[in-house]
């Protein structure tokens, strides 16, 4: 079972959507377990503060190491006994979150993640606690719940049972470096808009040439960054090239 630990100041929010859909059915199968702990709860005062301003005058407010701390001793994590667990500071100065990411932090027993609010955390959080620290995109959001809740999503789908197909896995896209092809169910036309021929074809070497091709195409149009990294050969460049 892997567990997921979320430190946030909105534990009902996170939990919340953790237990509706694919998340939910996950835990209820005993793929995962859910479990959030608020900072609020480890402060000494009695409006439960967590933030104070930054030093050097900089704008907004932090929240501060202390409560983090205390937060993660409160369920085991420490600095150097946390085999098997990732901690994951989300921020937007973080390494931008990807598919190998995701399939990265499969494979850990325990994942933990740092929801950051008001200007995020003091940067001591990250040094003393976070095996890594993500993005998931080139904006900024009010707080790393949303964040977090996206990684975790793009991780259980990965543990094997969870969405039941492998094959539904391998077409994703992203899975081999590509963006995927375009799918179509029934009616074969519906107001104007047929569904290729290829695809009722039932010619299966024919089909796979179209998605192929397809993938290609549309990763170059939207995501051409993708394609440097994809390990293309000389089949895909003759289809590139067209």
């Amino acid at each position: 079972m892997l567990r997921f630990d979320f430190l946030t100041l909105f534990p009902e929010m996170v939990l919340g959507m953790c237990r509706h859909s694919i998340l939910g059915r996950a835990e209820s199968e005993g793929a995962v377990s859910y479990n959030a702990v608020n900072p609020r709860d480890f402060t000494y005062d009695r409006h439960g503060k967590v933030d104070d301003a930054p030093y050097g005058g900089a704008a907004g407010m932090l929240i501060a190491v202390e409560p983090v701390h205390k937060s993660l001793e409160s369920i085991g994590i420490g600095r150097n006994n946390n085999e098997g667990t990732a901690v994951v500071v989300t921020d937007p100065t973080g390494e931008l979150f990807d598919q190998t990411s995701a399939r990265e932090l499969s494979s850990c027993r325990r994942i933990v993640f740092l929801c950051g609010h008001y200007e995020g955390f003091d940067d001591r959080v990250r040094r003393l606690f976070g095996t890594h620290c993500y993005s998931i995109g080139n904006y900024v959001l009010t707080g790393g719940e949303l964040p977090a809740l996206v990684m975790t999503d793009s991780i259980v789908r990965l543990l094997p049972g969870v969405l039941g197909s492998q094959d539904s896995l391998e077409q994703d896209s992203h899975s081999d470096g590509l963006l995927s092809a375009p799918n179509f169910t029934r009616p074969e036309s519906y107001l104007g808009e047929d569904v290729p021929a290829v695809l009722l074809s039932g010619d299966h070497k024919k089909i796979a040439r179209w998605r192929r091709e397809q993938s290609l195409k549309i990763t170059a149009a939207n995501r051409p960054d993708l394609l440097r990294k994809a390990g293309l050969d000389i089949s895909d460049l003759d289809m590139l090239s067209f």
